[in-house]
């Protein structure tokens, strides 16, 4: 995808992203695809549908990541967030996960299914959407005046010296097969993505679940088409074939007078589906009376999948305004936005960034945050059913 000026090459990017962003909302909305309901499922009934669903699209994005990497259609290498980076820093990946799972199980769902609510009319979620956004915002961002952050402040000085500094990269095809890392990456992901999808269709209750099948699969896609998406669009710069973050960089060189430059180029790179920095992206898009050079992949993609929810919401009548059922139902909610705000940022992504966008690249980061958020979350369900049956 080359297009002649880099205007219409990014606004391609931004409008696919919501269009993309759209069908998830749509169909996590329609299928009742959620990660924590499906760490409820398993924890509180034995029910592993959903569960195997969240896997669904992970296998989906492992194997389609594979294979388009392998035919040199995606890159999934130099992205925004940087997956599978050289440095581990392990400790905020498994904190962050366990902070994150926490907090979403405080809060009734992640932040994707905070705005697949939203679409539906719950209002609980716009509150907790902006205090995720907030800390999401302060924890990247310096407070005014200042050049402190949230995470310079309180995680920086004890989580950043534990980090491990690789000779490879952090994905396992690399870390493994470091002498020819495309076959390693080939196999890893055909041998995890089929065991992936091994497990998942054992089960013959979920093999009739046309809804778990269709919201696994769909997501799984999405992330995909994201991927290649944002891989792909590039800009013909006097003969020069450059990707929008490349043409960014050397702006001054390439661009024509008049032109608006985005704020930052990092969130042009390859990227696919994440949902807690760009709360925090969307909260300074709004605070500066929504300026077009700070308007991301991850705004639109915020955008896109409430528009969808609520288009499902619409035509399946199912739009309701739901507010807080009494005062503990609100601070639990609030403890839980705060919870997912610093987790988050400090795992570098959800249970869809990581979960499922990050799995797709075999980073082993990604996998340690997934592992940390199931484990948070299925260990607060625990806690709290033990705390309801004292209190009956």
């Amino acid at each position: 995808m080359i297009y002649e000026n880099f205007a219409s090459a990014q606004s391609f990017f931004l409008w696919s992203t919501f269009v993309i962003a759209l069908i998830m909302g749509a169909v996590v909305n329609k299928t009742n695809f959620c990660t924590m309901g499906a760490v409820s499922d398993w924890v509180n009934m034995g029910d592993t549908g959903r569960l195997r669903a969240w896997v669904l699209a992970i296998a989906v994005g492992v194997l389609g990541v594979m294979a388009l990497e392998a035919a040199g259609l995606v890159n999934v290498t130099n992205t925004f967030p940087p997956y599978r980076q050289t440095s581990l820093p392990w400790l905020e990946y498994v904190l962050g996960g366990v902070l994150f799972g926490i907090g979403m199980t405080l809060a009734s769902g992640c932040g994707n299914k905070m705005l697949i609510r939203i679409g539906g009319g719950n209002l609980k979620s716009i509150m907790v959407v902006l205090v995720i956004g907030l800390i999401a915002y302060y924890m990247i961002n310096p407070f005014p005046g200042s050049d402190k952050t949230l995470y310079s402040v309180l995680f920086y000085s004890w989580t950043n010296p534990t980090a491990v500094a690789l000779s490879t990269n952090q994905d396992l095809g690399a870390m493994l097969f470091s002498d020819n890392v495309a076959t390693g990456r080939m196999v890893m992901g055909g041998v995890i993505g089929v065991l992936l999808l091994a497990w998942v269709f054992k089960s013959a209750d979920f093999r009739t679940s046309f809804d778990n099948i269709l919201g696994g699969l769909v997501v799984g896609l999405v992330v995909l088409a994201a991927w290649y998406v944002t891989s792909n669009i590039t800009v013909n710069a006097g003969g020069d074939v450059l990707s929008l973050q490349s043409y960014v960089q050397d702006w001054d060189f390439y661009s024509p007078a008049g032109a608006v430059r985005p704020a930052d180029a990092a969130p042009l790179a390859a990227q696919s589906f994440t949902f807690i920095n760009p709360m925090g992206q969307s909260l300074g898009y709004a605070a500066s009376g929504f300026d077009r050079t700070l308007l991301t992949f991850g705004i639109m993609a915020l955008a896109g999948v409430i528009a969808g929810s609520l288009l499902w919401s619409l035509v399946s009548r199912s739009f309701r305004i739901e507010w807080f059922a009494s005062g503990r139902d609100f601070v639990n909610h609030l403890i839980g936005a705060i919870l997912m705000g610093f987790g988050g940022v400090l795992a570098m992504g959800c249970t869809i960034g990581q979960g499922v966008t990050g799995f797709s690249t075999l980073a082993l980061g990604s996998i340690l945050t997934f592992i940390a958020i199931v484990v948070g979350s299925a260990v607060t369900m625990k806690v709290q059913y033990f705390l309801m049956m004292r209190e009956g």
